[in-house]
């Protein structure tokens, strides 16, 4: 949508409610604000402000707006009269009632039910905020603001989209007859990049831990970070990728491009969706594939959720290993089925069994992570993938969480327990000259035997052949 287009479409959306209210109060909110959008169209110069910058057309428009109040606005105090200012600003360029919300850097999470519903995420819990929007109309103005930035369109013959602001934001948009509520509107904001640091005193990971994913991770052993919705994967992902030495090449593979890598040599790739003719799609898997003749170092994919699992393991398989990935899964052992259930939904019919095998050769370490109820998260477990070749699937706890129960404050308390590293896991960081921290010696854990689980075989046939070559007949 061009800027000429929304002027006219968003300035003259209101007009006939302006001037029906021109003779009743003019001070009242809606009222005032499509009145003085209808005149601020008559006055700006549309051909010179196209040619302005950003910020230069956004203070353009504020002083045209100012010097509108100060001949027909009502008297307002100064705070009042720069908040009108602002949202008439925010109606005609940005996005209105979200702009903001998108400015408190405090909101994880926007989520619009409707024109009449705004809820946020703030430190990890939900609020019901006083916000909303005059009607659907401007709510689906809104919408198609955002779509149209991606060359994306959004109606009743495509109602559902997946987009990205211009500041990296996910979004996605569900409308009617889809939607029972009307538009519904999910904003998932730019994840912040924290070091491991930071992470560790906002108690997401204690230091012993955070000092042993270093040395897991320069030692090129192959992660796999494993949670829930909203557990905080992809902000792991990124600190986790911080300790990859510079002089190595990087190529990193998302859906929308999240990451915020520091080192100097990395190639970012971003799968891309369907045009309105559904052609020119570009999946993870293409570019997995891809990325095997870039010559990266490692391979650091956004998150694994289809066929391209299989192309990720083979990739860890065939001297890529050191790559990362997330999955969701609830558990450490939910992720290695789950994993092998993805792997099997690709075009190849490989048996479970041989599926099992390369999981159990790509994958070292899976990290678990999970958003407690107090809204906090934290890495619940580490564990080493033990199992080796065509056993049944085995993981060695290394650190696990004990949560305290909870008190009336919900507020989630806990220690975390440190185990032996399994021996595969300490020849490998002796092998790459990387310490091990104390509390996973023997001589300093706080357990001596590190807890060793096996996925029963009939439960993992239950799990893993519901899908796939392998699936019984119906």
């Amino acid at each position: 949508m061009g800027l000429k287009d929304r002027f006219h479409g968003d300035l003259l959306g209101n007009i006939d409610a302006a001037e029906d209210g021109e003779a009743g109060a003019r001070d009242g909110a809606s009222f005032g604000i499509a009145y003085f959008k209808r005149k601020l169209l008559e006055e700006v110069d549309l051909a010179e402000l196209v040619k302005l910058g950003p910020s230069q057309r956004r203070a353009r428009l504020e002083s045209l707006v100012a010097d509108l109040l100060s001949r027909e606005g009502p008297v307002l105090a100064s705070t009042a009269r720069s908040s009108l200012i602002r949202q008439i600003v925010d109606e005609s360029l940005g996005l209105g009632v979200l702009e903001p919300l998108l400015a408190d850097e405090t909101i994880t999470e926007i989520m619009v039910n409707g024109p009449t519903e705004v809820w946020i995420e703030r430190h990890g819990n939900l609020h019901r905020i006083d916000a909303r929007f005059s009607g659907e109309a401007e709510l689906m103005q809104t919408i198609d603001r955002i779509v149209s930035t991606v060359n994306r369109r959004v109606d009743e013959s495509s109602p559902m989209v997946d987009a990205r602001l211009p500041s990296g934001e996910r979004v996605n948009v569900i409308i009617p007859p889809l939607s029972l509520v009307g538009p519904v509107l999910s904003i998932r904001r730019f994840p912040r990049a924290f070091t491991f640091e930071q992470l560790v005193r906002m108690g997401t990971v204690d230091p012993d831990t955070s000092d042993l994913l270093r040395a897991l991770v320069r030692a090129r052993m192959s992660i796999v970070v494993s949670g829930g919705t909203s557990s905080g994967k992809t902000t792991l992902l990124n600190a986790l990728s911080g300790f990859i030495p510079d002089e190595e090449r990087i190529v990193t593979i998302e859906d929308s491009a999240e990451l915020q890598l520091q080192q100097p040599h990395v190639i970012s790739l971003e799968a891309r969706p369907p045009n309105v003719e559904g052609k020119g799609q570009v999946t993870i898997r293409d570019l997995v594939r891809n990325s095997l003749r870039m010559r990266p170092d490692r391979i650091v994919v956004g998150e694994v959720r289809g066929p391209e699992t299989i192309d990720m393991l083979q990739a860890m398989n065939t001297g890529h290993d050191g790559s990362l990935t997330t999955v969701h899964a609830n558990s450490a052992e939910d992720s290695v089925v789950r994993m092998q259930t993805l792997a099997s939904m690709s075009e190849v019919d490989v048996p479970f069994l041989a599926l099992r095998d390369q999981i159990n050769s790509a994958i070292d370490v899976i990290v678990q992570l999970e958003r407690s109820a107090d809204g906090r998260r934290r890495i619940i477990e580490v564990a080493a993938v033990s199992s080796r070749l065509r056993e049944d699937f085995r993981l060695a706890t290394i650190m696990r969480f004990e949560p305290d129960p909870i008190g009336p404050d919900r507020v989630v308390t806990g220690t975390w327990v440190h185990y032996p590293l399994p021996d595969t896991v300490a020849e490998r960081l002796r092998v790459r000259a990387e310490p091990t921290p104390a509390v996973y010696t023997d001589e300093a854990a706080d357990e001596l035997v590190a807890p060793e689980r096996a996925l029963e075989q009939p439960q993992a046939d239950r799990l893993s052949q519901t899908v796939g070559p392998d699936a019984p007949a119906r």
